[in-house]
């Protein structure tokens, strides 16, 4: 079979939740299905996470509150999630801006969320934010964090 290329299989993706019952933001337990993903763009936002960051940001009562998401090294895995209110952004950030609500995320970190997807659920389990991360090769179990 000359000329042709084999492409490697697809990763599971890794899906990181953040708890957001309490008014600080603490990590919670992995998820592992995964929505479709059906908007473009380097990282998406979906409408049930934008509607949360409004919600959150309205009772800081302060408009100028954006949601950054970021990547540290750390965790048995490689890499951990972050999530933090951010009213700075800076020059190198990539900003997706949805209806009224602004992700940010810094030149390192967009790296390894390239094609991922922000949601928000709500469930048994409780409320939280999750990264898809199509980017992710392995996971730890609690899913604290993750490599590529």
């Amino acid at each position: 079979m000359t000329g042709l290329t084999r492409m490697p299989a697809r990763r599971a993706p890794s899906r990181r939740i953040l708890d957001c019952n309490s008014r600080v933001l603490d990590y919670g337990c992995v998820i592992t299905a995964l929505s479709d993903m059906n908007e473009s763009g380097p990282i998406i936002l979906t409408e049930q996470a934008a509607a949360k960051v409004r919600e959150l940001r309205d009772d800081e009562g302060n408009p100028e509150l954006k949601l950054r998401v970021y990547i540290t090294g750390g965790g048995c895995a490689g890499f951990s999630y972050g999530f933090t209110f951010d009213e700075q952004v800076n020059d190198d950030d990539t900003a997706v801006d949805r209806e009224d609500v602004t992700l940010l995320v810094d030149a390192m970190s967009i790296q390894y969320l390239d094609g991922s997807q922000v949601d928000y659920e709500q469930g048994l389990m409780g409320s939280r934010f999750i990264v898809n991360n199509p980017n992710a090769a392995t996971t730890c179990g609690c899913g604290s964090s993750f490599s590529v």
